[in-house]
């Protein structure tokens, strides 16, 4: 069902749009504009790594940077590859898990990992959003108390006596203990700022004359879409950059070039995943 919705979210974009913007999208990719994901990319997913370290040490799994570091690139390329994008996270749990003999610590250690990411994702954009002006800035506080009664959720389940002692315990020791807390919403901000940046290079790359600061709230629109059903990353992120780009008066197509440009550089910056799953199988063999 969700990657019928990432696939028609894409056909009503062609039937609105044309395939025009999504050839001029692949047509303007340069090499200064992969050079710069490249680059980019290489911190994000150092700062990914030292995040899934920091939480899988805090929950006793042994984890070194560099195999961190090896795994979490092949873990981008096969969530920018297969359906659901959530493949790659699946497949690094269980590889960490199975190395340090205990598959279910190492998969929680992820979903802990990446839910720490998401919360620090939501708090930025909610703050940014709030101030800076955007398509939805008039929504924010409405928005932001729903963020806040979510959380309160959350809280509210986390207290059920059948969850509360692991989820404390792991909350505790991998997520707010004095040496992860600092290290994991550092890390988190820095790959958000990350992923801005190439958004805001892929929008320029595409002939998008506005601003940086006018393409940031866009931008932070855009990735929050990342968490919706996709096909590799593509569905969601096209249609919420040409609403975006629409609301702000920068065109529903140049926002679906913008949109293509980006989802090349995340695939090409993704690529060292695939020399480490090449050298995974040749050792295999």
């Amino acid at each position: 069902m969700s990657l019928a919705i990432a696939a028609g979210t894409l056909a009503a974009l062609v039937w609105q749009v044309g395939t025009g913007p999504f050839l001029d999208g692949l047509q303007t990719v340069n090499g200064t504009a992969l050079a710069a994901a490249f680059g980019l990319a290489v911190m994000t997913t150092v700062c990914c790594a030292w995040r899934w370290r920091v939480v899988a040490r805090g929950l006793g799994l042994d984890l070194s940077l560099r195999t961190a570091v090896a795994a979490y690139y092949r873990s981008l390329f096969l969530n920018v590859t297969l359906p659901g994008g959530v493949v790659g996270d699946v497949h690094r749990g269980i590889s960490h898990g199975r190395d340090t003999s205990d598959v279910a610590r190492g998969l929680r250690a992820v979903a802990w990992e990446r839910s720490a990411g998401q919360v620090v994702q939501v708090v930025l954009t909610v703050a940014v959003l709030l101030v800076v002006p955007s398509p939805v800035r008039g929504s924010m506080p409405l928005i932001a108390l729903a963020v806040l009664a979510a959380a309160g959720g959350v809280v509210l389940v986390g207290r059920a006596p059948r969850w509360r002692a692991a989820l404390v315990h792991e909350l505790r020791s991998g997520l707010l203990a004095r040496s992860a807390w600092p290290a994991v919403a550092l890390a988190s901000a820095l790959i958000v700022a990350g992923h801005v940046a190439t958004f805001v290079i892929a929008a320029h790359t595409a002939g998008a004359t506005a601003p940086a600061s006018q393409i940031l709230p866009l931008a932070l629109l855009v990735l929050a879409a990342g968490a919706l059903p996709n096909i590799g990353g593509w569905g969601p992120r096209e249609g919420v950059t040409a609403w975006a780009f629409a609301a702000a008066g920068l065109g529903a197509s140049r926002g679906v070039a913008t949109a293509v440009v980006y989802g090349v550089m995340v695939f090409v910056a993704s690529l060292p995943g695939a020399l480490v799953l090449l050298t995974g199988w040749v050792r295999r063999v």
